[in-house]
């Protein structure tokens, strides 16, 4: 009897430890699938859409190629965990529309001038919309891609509370008056009304030179100019000839005044880069880099091809002694610079030259 109850035990205690080890095998199988479900999980990159816009219409504008490089460099580079959205003029064909995209959500990346910017209340930025700030490109690309334009940067992240993020600087080309008559002399442009920015130093600069700056927005300038609305406006050669402004009545005389070498923003709103994964923000900065690169080479090719078309459409073009204008416009850089608190940085620009 004692030998019976003897292998039976240990049949039992046998079965007791096969089970066990079953038992652990299994839930050991189970431990390592659900780590390598929350591994996976942990390792996928969350998808994100950024909305990209700028205000011009025309598809071979500079602004759309640097967007376009901007768009293929983040998808490609992020494998797909980016898409990026171009629209070129139809989240507003006004800068400001633009700015207030990017305050309220509906736009992620812009791009815009100084003189609008400046609307948010950061009054520093208006160093880059002065008159006759810049001789050349090489004067421009020294100041913006080096220490004034670092400072600008952080000037713009600072006083936004975090909310703008300037990811580059791009050139709109060197701007021009065109108008129903050529100038010759600083004399012409008394009481001539000109499409420009009617508030800030741009609206006081053609104001001294005597012109009446007026408001018009971008994409209806051609009509504007065409129905005797403004006399006159100014811009650079890429710009308005793709919009066909020489064609119109009062746009097919261009004196070239040359009197801003642009600077442009490319802007993100912070708060949405700052949701993004660290190698999302690497890529979107990469890709930023990037299409600064692509969009000054496509305006900088393009600035003589599209002056040879205005003068092939039997537009014309005449120079003109900017010395008096630069009278004007030095004694207003000095008053604004030092108004904004930026002094330091136009010496440091006029250093440069």
């Amino acid at each position: 009897m004692k030998k019976h109850f003897t292998l039976w035990s240990l049949v039992l205690l046998i079965s007791v430890f096969m089970l066990a080890a079953c038992g652990n095998e299994e839930n050991g199988e189970e431990t390592s699938s659900e780590e390598g479900n929350q591994n996976t999980t942990a390792n996928e990159e969350e998808s994100i859409k950024i909305v990209a816009a700028h205000n011009q219409t025309s598809p071979e504008n500079p602004y759309q190629e640097g967007l376009l490089e901007f768009k293929e460099v983040a998808e490609s580079k992020s494998n797909g965990s980016i898409e990026v959205e171009v629209h070129a003029g139809t989240l507003g064909t006004s800068e400001s529309e633009l700015v207030e995209s990017l305050q309220l959500g509906g736009a992620d990346v812009v791009l815009v001038s100084p003189g609008f910017m400046s609307s948010t209340g950061i009054r520093e930025i208006d160093l880059f919309a002065l008159p006759y700030l810049f001789e050349s490109y090489d004067h421009w690309e020294e100041a913006v891609d080096g220490e004034v334009g670092d400072e600008i940067a952080n000037i713009i992240l600072e006083e936004s509370d975090n909310k703008f993020k300037l990811m580059g600087y791009w050139s709109a080309g060197v701007r021009h008056y065109y108008g129903k008559e050529p100038i010759h002399s600083i004399d012409d442009l008394k009481g001539m009304t000109i499409r420009t920015q009617t508030s800030g130093v741009v609206a006081d600069f053609w104001q001294q030179v005597g012109a009446v700056p007026t408001d018009v927005a971008w994409g209806e300038l051609y009509q504007a100019l065409q129905q005797n609305v403004v006399d006159s406006a100014e811009n650079a050669y890429p710009y308005f000839v793709q919009e066909n402004h020489h064609q119109t009545d009062n746009g097919k005389y261009t004196s070239e005044t040359a009197h801003d070498f642009t600077t442009r923003f490319l802007l993100i709103n912070n708060e949405k880069f700052e949701s993004y994964s660290e190698e999302q923000q690497n890529i979107v900065l990469e890709a930023a880099a990037a299409s600064v690169e692509a969009e000054r080479q496509a305006l900088y090719d393009q600035e003589e091809e599209f002056k040879q078309t205005l003068l092939d459409d039997g537009a014309e073009v005449n120079e003109i002694d900017t010395a008096p204008f630069i009278d004007i416009a030095v004694p207003l850089q000095d008053k604004v610079a030092e108004e904004i608190g930026v002094a330091h940085l136009l010496e440091q620009i006029r250093e440069q030259r």
